[in-house]
């Protein structure tokens, strides 16, 4: 978790977090289907910057931010239904 990499480290944190959003919605029995979208796109950010890091051209790193931006926006559209919808609170 100490990359020397502050936005992978970041997105990290930031995936470790909707993790356990995603767990304490699960045992609260909370648990909608939203959630599951917000766990898919949160920890999906960290994952596509991760790839970025070994991309082979500079237009396949490109790529892969840009579906980390992407995932980014669809995560905060999932905390906005969610946070509108009352599942979560700030």
């Amino acid at each position: 978790m100490m990359d020397k990499n502050r936005v992978l480290d970041k997105a990290l944190n930031f995936a470790v977090r909707v993790t356990n959003a995603h767990k304490y919605l699960v045992k609260s029995k909370n648990e909608h289907r939203i959630s599951d979208q917000l766990y898919r796109s949160g920890t999906s950010i960290q994952a596509n910057i991760s790839e970025a890091q070994y991309a082979i051209s500079h237009a396949d790193f490109i790529c892969k931010m840009q579906i980390a931006l992407k995932e980014a926006n669809e995560t905060c559209h999932w905390i906005d239904v969610m946070f509108y919808s009352e599942l979560i609170d700030k």
